[in-house]
């Protein structure tokens, strides 16, 4: 029986490489094919099949993901941005495959910050309360400036206070928060695209550096608090599959989340290993309509750190696959 095939996108980040060696350990034999903004990233090693791409929001994206899709016979693509998420939400009719998305609704909320606190302060879902800059005049005892959509943790002005400083940002492009002292927890949610009932979730307190986690440590103390407030956001949207909700939590364990991410988010590779495989879900969802396997979370905590791709006695402007000789140090 021919293999099924998998699109992963975003592969030059750790969310696409975390999506695929989590594809690539499963018990299920998968073609792999990987998009990226660039010809060459530390992903190409692992796919069979790469392709260049723009990014999501470009007017080409979707015209030539259809054409990878079809050329590859794809049956599943996996975005791993959320810019993609949302065209590829927007987009499902004319791809001709199952895309691992939410509604476009949920896409289109989630991508943008100040939709986000929009949506929840409709619904009574807590979310750090986020104000224009045009209109921000001193809200808050302390508060940060954020891009409204996507860009991780990148162009964040920290405990801002400069009323001119404000001023400056443009509102379609930043919004002002609340800042927060406490500990950072990324939570990340399964709702099943079946019968949209959350499946599990779990919860790690988190240290970043650029953006990224580079460690982590599964918190269970905070589910019951963290499974009302996903129930209630699934319940108030058309969120399906994998979600992520980042937040802070003060010393009185009160919970504030200030970002939600519409995809499977960067910590993938961590809590595959604790007990929460949110690719795994997807692809028996998606892939093959089966059941989810349950979820079973284990304490532990894990590290990041680098590694090299190298390739010999090769040219750097080749395309690259795992046909290509590489060594992993």
């Amino acid at each position: 029986m021919e293999k099924k095939t998998v699109l992963v996108t975003g592969i030059g980040g750790n969310v696409g490489q975390g999506i695929i060696r989590n594809i690539m350990t499963s018990d299920y034999s998968l073609r792999i094919v990987g998009t990226n903004i660039t010809d060459f990233s530390a992903g190409n090693h692992l796919v069979d099949s790469f392709y260049k791409v723009p990014f999501g929001y470009e007017a080409t994206f979707i015209p030539l993901l259809k054409d990878i899709v079809e050329k590859e016979k794809v049956d599943l693509v996996i975005p791993s941005t959320d810019f993609e998420t949302y065209f590829l939400a927007l987009n499902a009719d004319i791809i001709p495959c199952k895309i691992a998305t939410s509604g476009v609704e949920a896409a289109e909320k989630y991508l943008d910050k100040y939709l986000s606190w929009q949506l929840h302060n409709k619904f009574n879902i807590p979310f750090a309360e986020s104000i224009l800059p045009s209109v921000y005049n001193n809200n808050f005892d302390m508060a940060i400036a954020k891009p409204r959509k996507g860009r991780g943790s990148k162009g964040i002005i920290k405990n801002i206070k400069s009323l001119e400083e404000i001023r400056a940002l443009k509102d379609d492009e930043y919004i002002i928060q609340r800042m927060f002292v406490g500990t950072e927890i990324t939570t990340a949610v399964y709702t099943t695209y079946k019968n949209k009932k959350v499946h599990g979730l779990i919860s790690m307190e988190r240290s970043l550096e650029n953006g990224a986690t580079t460690f982590c440590k599964v918190v269970k103390q905070y589910d019951d608090k963290f499974l009302a407030i996903a129930e209630k956001m699934v319940a108030s949207t058309n969120l399906k599959g994998a979600f992520n909700i980042q937040s802070i939590v003060n010393e009185t364990g009160e919970i504030m989340p200030f970002e939600v991410n519409c995809r499977i988010s960067g910590t993938n590779s961590i809590r595959s290993h604790f007990g929460f495989r949110d690719v795994l879900y997807t692809i028996q969802e998606l892939l093959f309509e089966e059941a989810p396997s349950p979820v079973e979370i284990t304490e532990g905590f894990a590290h990041r750190f680098l590694s090299d791709v190298i390739y010999k006695g090769i040219e750097s402007n080749l395309t690259g696959n795992n046909k290509d000789s590489f060594i992993i140090f």
